[in-house]
């Protein structure tokens, strides 16, 4: 554990659901012997970037939106790494939509770890494509006009073959997940029920611990039509329609929603099939000619 600690300090606010992420993913890290030698880190622009800052891997921190393209460029230019991608539901859902849709379509080998809160909340709290119908933001005075979607069910409909929820607040079960997504060959998406203790006083711990359920046992996850049905069964709804507080039956469901073997993008690709390009000397070629015809 020590060697994956860096020498910058969390500044994520007090009780953030980044925390148990943060906690979770290094505990998945010693346990695996993620390092700097198999694993790369890659982020986009939120709270949740700063999860480079405060892990002790070889990273990348790109655009905003960005973070899917960036990792699929590393997992092409060495397919042997490990590589996660760490993302908010602003950046992967909103500026990132196009390009988490085609990462499940091609089903790169990729584990994408979505820090869900339901807010922008590194620019002080405004509505993302998570923030319910309603709710009144920095962005949205007179309450959010959109509907929020399901990640999962997107993630399903797209072609992802690793599609599970976890919770910040759980980091036992979260470690699990993260590493049975990191072991699948394939797109992996993991959608993490995440506070902001800051931002978001509606989806607290104590809203998520009274609401949320582990899959049973006998629950199939490659049933895929049913796994579409089970990520459709909870989406974000305003305040005042919450069920919090003991009442009713739980209602948000934990675990690998969908799970199937497919070959992966990078399988299919026959110049890095069999080794990674970077063990591929480039060819150097004269290509006066080509110039000299075109001139």
């Amino acid at each position: 554990m020590e060697d994956l600690a860096s020498p910058c300090n969390p500044t994520w606010c007090a009780g953030c659901g980044n925390f148990g992420i943060w906690g979770a993913f290094k505990a998945a890290a010693m346990q695996q012997g993620w390092d700097n030698l198999n694993s790369v880190l890659v982020a986009g622009i939120g709270c949740h970037g700063h999860m480079i800052n405060f892990v002790k891997l070889t990273s990348f921190e790109g655009l905003h939106g960005r973070p899917i393209p960036v990792a699929t460029g590393v997992k092409i230019a060495n397919n042997k790494l490990n590589v996660f991608v760490f993302t908010g539901d602003g950046d992967c859902l909103g500026e990132g939509g196009n390009h988490f849709i085609h990462a499940c379509r091609r089903n790169h080998d990729l584990t994408i770890l979505l820090h869900n809160n339901a807010l922008y909340s590194l620019t002080t709290g405004q509505a993302s494509p998570e923030t319910p119908h309603g709710t009144k933001t920095k962005s949205t005075p007179l309450g959010n006009p959109d509907e929020p979607f399901s990640p999962l069910a997107l993630a399903i409909a797209s072609g992802a073959t690793f599609v599970a929820r976890g919770f910040s607040g759980d980091m036992i079960k979260l470690t699990e997940l993260i590493i049975k997504a990191n072991e699948h060959k394939g797109l992996s998406v993991i959608d993490i029920l995440q506070p902001c203790t800051t931002f978001n006083k509606d989806y607290t711990y104590g809203f998520f611990r009274e609401n949320t359920y582990q899959l049973p046992q006998d629950y199939n996850p490659g049933n895929k039509i049913k796994a579409f049905e089970k990520s459709l069964e909870w989406v974000r709804l305003p305040a005042p329609e919450l069920s919090g507080g003991g009442q009713g039956e739980k209602q948000i469901p934990l675990g690998i929603f969908y799970q199937v073997e497919k070959p992966s993008f990078e399988s299919q690709i026959i110049q890095i099939k069999e080794k990674p390009l970077i063990e591929t000397p480039p060819v150097k070629r004269d290509i006066l000619d080509l110039f000299k015809k075109y001139s």
